[in-house]
């Protein structure tokens, strides 16, 4: 038996560590081929055919009890498998939990959950331990198993939790059958000691039980490669280009304008047109570096879609159509709408260069997850996706004052001409104004009505999600409400071709707030304003593109002996925030795992940062494809692999919210949970309504094909259709030249809630959300209604 027919079978039981655990597979067993499938995607009497194509099972995490037969699925079925077919099977937390239960073990709750703890584990030195020095290993459960004197099973190793838990089994054996067991996860990037090596151990003692019972791997045959699929990881190869397609070149100007500001360029170019739509993703503070602004015409590409819809608006040339989908959805359909505009010869010194600019709901995570969206009956609701493509652009370097003109027309030169002379007169105008300050945008006192959610249902909804979180389904849930404002604001005279209320609310935003991944989307019908202070996910351009993540949790504001040191104590000496950061890296290594196969590492982990206002606790993770995955037909596609990776993160795995009023800024960890399917169905059974926008995330995607996607938090956003394409109305359509615009009341979102873990208490949790949307609501001169 060759190394390369060696083959395991991975169960995962819908856990978001499954990759991180192939790939810790594939580097304890060389040159192995992983097939993944689901605890409940086939039956035990389908398996045991094709049982002996395998040298070994492992049986992968999972949320939920051994007890539970939706939950295991087929699991609790190998364990007692007969002779003819026995393998040997290696099992993690729910597996463990799942092999002791069966052969005579107790299920229990532990008093003191552990998700994310990192625990000295005592073992025999022997066996999976063979070799095995000190362990320090990552657990994540709220269950546990107590074995009896006269079981099938024997303990292998344990963790002392001392005061809070007792004496908890960490790994186990069966004394006569080929099934090994660990509670804690070996795939984490914090388990020291026990992870490969504990691996590399199973996979010596499953050779040695095969080679004594006589085992021989049946060869793979096209029967085999039909019910089991393609071995992880798959490579998913981008849509081709059509034959016809010619592909366009940037024509860029640059100037060094250090004090033309981003608001004085947005105003010369639209912005206050309230009819029109606009889009700027603003790096309003470090580390951002970069505000791109679009130029848009009435020629400018709109494209929206709505969850459940089978065509695609496409608004163009001042005509709109809708374009089915046909068998495609609509991830597909972008990444071909994008590689029919592949672009090259742009600066290298500029992330974006044209191409789609806007955002993508919460809901269309949720669907790419395979959970139903919540039925919606509004008819105001927002596109799910709702971009606009961007062939002339204005990008600022916020670091050094230097102003790209970029386009992707052919033959634009006078654009670009006139342009440049419309900045320089700007600048010079600014030069030649002396004492010259800036209009204030503050809100000022008006009649808005704040509708907060039901405070006693937001935190018995919390005690629920304890619930869940001590029967083991999952480690941490985002329980998210929102909160909307009617408002007759005396900033909001008329709106009109010259002044955007909308346009002012952002303004002071980000002077209240600024973040460095802010944007101001005004995509008809929605408006978006978002002071986000996280990357979700950028990718550099192709070949050899890199894919990064920087989640932070944990941050401190810089101020009057806050050294170093002091913050080094309060963010990497918290377990806490510690255990937040480590269950998103882990669950954003699974994600990466999950499309661009075994190369993501861990740059950096829970490293304390120095900004202009802040310490923050950072880790860093990137992801590099393997050779061949970035191409189709020998070139290089435009992205599509990057648009990949960000379907398959969605809905985020990370986010960060916090609060201005202590030095301790409280942050949550995740926009869901994890594992993440099984607490974004728990967190439909306890939200009421759509998050819609809010927990989605906003960006581009370049047509040189790289991308930058942010969380969309600490925003807000209202529906108007009043202006914009008829085919996406309920009512009749303001032409733009048309100033007769009735004024209504305004009605705006914002979104907020917080991570609930076993020690949340409800009191606490409500008070941190209120603290969140008063920055907000800052905005529109509003303050929290008075009892709440």
């Amino acid at each position: 038996m060759t190394q390369e027919s060696h083959r395991i079978l991975l169960i995962d039981s819908y856990d978001s560590f499954t990759y991180n655990l192939a790939s810790l597979c594939r580097r304890a067993i060389p040159g192995c081929s992983i097939h993944i499938i689901k605890n409940d995607q086939l039956d035990l009497s389908t398996l045991l055919p094709f049982l002996d194509c395998f040298s070994a099972i492992v049986v992968g995490p999972g949320p939920g009890s051994p007890e539970v037969a939706e939950d295991i699925g087929l699991v609790r079925d190998l364990w007692k498998i007969q002779e003819e077919h026995l393998l040997p099977i290696f099992g993690v937390c729910l597996g463990l939990q799942s092999l002791a239960i069966e052969f005579g073990a107790c299920l229990k709750r532990l008093s003191t959950v552990k998700h994310g703890q990192v625990s000295r584990v005592v073992h025999i030195g022997a066996d999976l331990f063979k070799g095995v020095g000190e362990v320090n290993a990552v657990r994540y459960h709220s269950l546990h198993v107590e074995l009896y004197g006269h079981s099938a099973i024997e303990e292998l190793a344990y963790a002392n939790d001392e005061g809070e838990n007792g004496k908890v089994v960490m790994a186990l054996r069966h004394k006569t059958r080929p099934l090994w067991a660990v509670q804690y996860h070996p795939e984490s990037v914090l388990t020291g000691g026990g992870g490969i090596e504990v691996l590399i151990n199973f996979w010596r003692l499953a050779q040695i039980w095969n080679q004594a019972h006589g085992r021989v791997i049946r060869q793979w045959d096209e029967q085999t490669a039909d019910l089991f699929g393609s071995s992880w990881p798959v490579l998913r190869q981008p849509p081709t280009s059509p034959s016809h397609h010619v592909v366009r070149s940037v024509a860029t100007t640059v100037l060094k304008l250090p004090h033309l500001l981003m608001p004085t360029i947005c105003e010369l170019f639209g912005v206050t047109d309230e009819t029109s739509p606009f889009v700027l993703l603003d790096s309003a503070s470090q580390p951002g570096r970069f505000s791109i602004i679009g130029c848009l015409s009435s020629q400018s590409p709109r494209i929206t879609y709505s969850i459940g819809d089978s065509f695609v608006h496409l608004e163009e040339r001042n005509s709109c159509s809708q374009i089915d989908l046909q068998s495609r959805d609509i991830w597909s359909w972008l990444a071909s709408f994008m590689n029919q505009r592949k672009t090259t010869g742009g600066s290298p010194n500029v992330p974006f260069w044209g191409g789609l600019v806007g955002y993508l709901s919460y809901e269309l995570g949720v669907q790419s997850l395979d959970v139903l969206p919540k039925p919606q009956a509004d008819h105001s609701r927002h596109p799910d996706v709702n971009f606009v493509f961007v062939e002339r652009s204005i990008v600022l370097d916020t670091t050094c004052g230097d102003i790209y003109i970029q386009s992707i027309i052919e033959d634009d030169a006078d654009w670009l001409a006139n342009t440049v002379m419309r900045l320089q007169a700007a600048a010079q105008k600014l030069t030649c104004t002396t004492n010259s300050t800036l209009s204030s945008t503050k809100a000022t006192a008006n009649t808005s009505t704040v509708t907060l959610p039901d405070r006693e249902l937001y935190k018995s909804r919390i005690n629920i999600a304890k619930e869940h979180l001590f029967s083991g389904d999952s480690y941490e849930l985002c329980l998210t409400a929102n909160t909307r404002i009617a408002l007759n604001d005396p900033l909001a005279q008329k709106p009109s071709q010259h002044h955007s209320p909308s346009w002012q609310r952002y303004k002071h935003l980000r002077e209240i707030n600024p973040a460095p991944h802010a944007a101001y989307l005004r995509l008809h019908p929605t408006t978006l304003l978002a002071s986000s202070p996280e990357r979700f996910l950028s990718f550099s351009r192709p070949p050899n593109a890199t894919y990064q993540l920087r989640p932070i949790k944990g941050t401190i504001r810089t101020g009057p002996g806050i050294t170093r040191a002091f913050a080094e104590q309060a963010l990497r000496g918290s377990k806490k925030e510690v255990a937040e950061n480590l269950m998103i890296v882990d669950l954003i290594r699974h994600d990466l795992h999950g499309v661009i196969g075994e190369d993501v590492q861990v740059k950096q982990f829970c490293s304390v940062e120095e900004y202009k206002t802040v310490w923050q606790l950072v880790s860093v993770i990137e992801g590099r494809p393997v050779e061949g995955m970035e191409e189709t037909n020998g070139r290089h596609a435009n992205g599509a692999l990057g648009w990949e990776v960000l379907r398959r993160s969605l809905p985020p795995g990370q986010d960060l919210q916090f609060s201005n009023q202590s030095i301790l800024i409280s942050c949550i960890g995740s926009m869901t949970g994890a594992p993440k399917k099984r607490s974004v169905e728990i967190l439909h059974t306890l939200e009421d309504e759509e998050r819609s926008i809010y927990s989605g995330v906003f960006g581009y995607w370049c047509v040189g094909g790289g991308g930058d996607w942010s969380v969309t938090i600490r925003s807000c956003f209202k529906y108007d259709d009043t202006y914009g394409c008829a085919s996406h109305t309920s009512r009749p359509v303001i032409h733009p030249l048309n100033k007769q615009v009735s004024l209504k009341p305004e009605h705006w979102v914002i979104g907020a809630g917080g991570a609930i873990t076993a020690l949340s208490d409800p009191d606490a949790e409500w008070e941190e959300m209120i603290v969140k949307l008063q920055s907000v609501l800052r905005v529109f001169g509003a303050a929290i209604p008075r009892g709440n």
